[in-house]
C-alpha cells in the first residue's frame, strides 16, 4: 500500500453547511427540538465512561449512533423522499407520517443495544420515556419502528467494518522506535463514513532524527513539557485535554461542544441531527489514517527520545537520563502523530463550516478538568489550537505531530462537508466558511 503525505489540494475551501431553507426552529415552530439527539449522545458519552472505550472505539460509536439518528429522521423528511442525501441507509420505505422524534429515538436505541447489549435496561428505560412522552398513535409507531429498522442497517453494515478482531503491535527497539506493544491497531483498517480514500491522510512521517527540525521540536518539549520545571497553567491545561481511561475520550468532548452550541442555536431537530452525523462521521474518519500513521512510523515519545538522545545521532539533541514527561507517563500508543489532534482538527472544521462561523463562543467542562472547572473559548479553532499544545506541554508529543494530526484532521473535514448529506436538487450552501 502506497503512503503518501496529507494533500488537501481537491477540496480548496468548505462551504456553508446551514442555508437559508435550513434556518433553526424558532420557541412557536412546530418542528421538533434537537433535545433526542442530545439526549441519546449523552447516553452514548456515558457508555464510553463505563466500559472504559478507547479513542477509536468512541469514535466509531459516535459515528454509527449520529448516522442512525440522522438516516431516520432524514427518511421521516418529506415522507420517505428527503431532500438530503443520506448518510448510510437510504430513505425508501420510511413511513409518510412518522413521528421523527420516535425515528430518532428507535434508532438511537437500536445501536446502542446492539454494541452494548449488557446495558440494554439503560436504554430501554430511556426508550420507553421518550416514546410515552410523545403519546400514542400511529405516528409514533410507524415512526419508532422506522427508527428501529434503521439502526439495525447501521448495526449490519459497520458489522465487518475493520473494528474487530483486535490486534497488537509488538514493541519495538532502537534509535526513534517506540518500545512498548501496543493493541487496537486494527483501527488502520476501519473503513471510512464519509471519506474515499484514508490513505490519502496518512502522514509522509515525521522529520528524521538527524534534521535540524526535529532538534527543534526535541528542546520545545523537552522544555515545555519538563515535569521538573512546575508550571501549573500547563499541567492544568495538559490534564483538561488528556481525557484518558474512564472519560468520553477526545472525540467525546468535541460531542458536548456540539451539544452546547446547537442548543443556544435552537437548532431544529433535521439540523441538529446533521450537524452531529457530519461531526461524528469526520471524526471516526480519521481514525484509519491516525492509526496507520502511528503503524507505520512508529515514532518514539519525547521521554524515550530525550533519555536516550545520545543515539540519535543528532548534534542538535542533548541527552537527559532522568527527563519525566509533564503528563506523568510516556504515552500508550506511538507518538506521530497526535490523535487528540487530529479529532480537534476534523470536530473544530466541521463546527465551523456548518456555521459558517468560527467565532462563536462556548463553555466546556471536559471529563478531565481539574476540579471540574469549565473553560470558555472565543471560537472552535481557539479550542482546537489548546487542545494540540496541550500534548506538547505534557510532554507526550512533538509539535510537528501536533500539527500533522491538524492538518489532518482538516482535510477529512474538508471532504466531508463537501460531499456528504447535501441536498439533491438546488444550491446546497450559500457563502463561503473559514478553512
Amino acid at each position: 500500500m502506497t503512503r503518501v503525505a496529507v494533500r488537501f489540494a481537491a477540496v480548496p475551501f468548505v462551504m456553508c453547511a446551514l442555508t437559508m431553507r435550513d434556518a433553526p426552529a424558532t420557541g412557536n415552530s412546530s418542528e421538533p427540538s434537537g433535545e433526542v439527539v442530545r439526549t441519546w449522545n449523552a447516553l452514548a458519552l456515558d457508555t464510553i465512561r463505563a466500559t472504559n472505550g478507547i479513542d477509536a472505539q468512541a469514535a466509531r460509536l459516535y459515528a454509527m449512533l449520529n448516522v442512525a439518528i440522522y438516516d431516520a429522521v432524514n427518511g421521516t423528511v418529506s415522507h420517505g423522499s428527503p431532500e438530503r442525501d443520506s448518510a448510510l441507509v437510504p430513505a425508501d420505505g420510511a413511513p409518510r407520517n412518522g413521528h421523527r422524534v420516535a425515528a430518532a429515538a428507535a434508532a438511537a436505541h437500536a445501536v446502542l443495544v446492539g454494541l452494548y447489549p449488557a446495558r440494554a435496561s439503560i436504554y430501554d428505560a430511556e426508550l420507553a420515556a421518550d416514546l410515552a412522552a410523545l403519546g400514542s398513535g400511529r405516528s409514533v409507531s410507524s415512526g419508532g419502528a422506522w427508527g428501529q429498522r434503521v439502526g439495525a442497517a447501521v448495526l449490519a453494515a459497520r458489522a465487518s467494518d475493520g473494528s474487530s478482531p483486535g490486534e497488537t503491535q509488538e514493541a519495538g527497539a532502537g534509535p526513534g522506535v517506540f518500545r512498548a506493544a501496543w493493541s487496537g491497531v486494527q483501527f488502520r483498517n476501519l473503513l471510512p463514513f464519509a471519506i474515499v480514500d484514508p490513505d490519502v491522510y496518512v502522514s509522509g512521517g515525521p522529520p528524521g532524527l538527524t534534521t535540524l527540525d526535529y532538534a527543534a521540536a526535541f528542546a520545545e518539549v523537552k522544555l515545555l513539557g519538563n515535569a521538573a520545571i512546575p508550571d501549573a497553567d500547563k499541567l492544568a491545561t495538559f490534564q483538561y485535554w488528556s481525557l484518558g481511561a474512564n472519560t468520553d475520550q477526545p472525540p467525546g468532548a468535541w460531542i458536548q461542544v456540539a451539544a452546547t452550541v446547537s442548543s443556544s442555536r435552537n437548532l431544529s431537530l433535521p439540523e441538529t441531527a446533521r450537524l452531529f452525523a457530519l461531526l461524528g462521521m469526520a471524526m471516526c474518519d480519521t481514525v484509519a489514517p491516525t492509526y496507520t500513521t502511528k503503524f507505520v512510523f512508529r515514532h518514539w515519545r519525547p521521554a524515550t527520545a530525550i533519555r536516550e538522545a545520545d543515539t540519535d545521532d543528532n548534534p542538535g539533541t542533548i541527552a537527559d537520563a532522568t527527563w519525566a514527561p509533564r503528563a506523568g507517563g510516556i504515552g500508550g500508543t506511538p507518538e506521530h502523530w497526535s490523535g487528540h489532534s487530529s479529532f480537534s482538527g476534523a470536530a473544530s472544521r466541521v463546527l465551523s463550516g456548518f456555521f459558517c462561523d468560527d467565532a462563536i463562543s462556548f463553555s466546556l467542562v471536559t471529563d478531565s478538568a481539574p476540579g471540574g472547572q469549565s473553560r470558555t473559548y472565543a471560537s472552535f479553532s481557539a479550542a482546537e489550537a489548546e487542545a494540540g499544545r496541550s500534548r506538547v506541554v505534557g510532554g507526550i508529543h512533538f509539535e510537528f505531530s501536533n500539527q500533522a494530526g491538524l492538518a489532518a484532521g482538516h482535510g477529512v473535514a474538508a471532504e466531508v462537508l463537501s460531499n456528504k448529506l447535501l441536498r439533491k436538487h438546488g444550491p446546497t450552501h450559500f457563502g463561503s466558511c473559514p478553512l
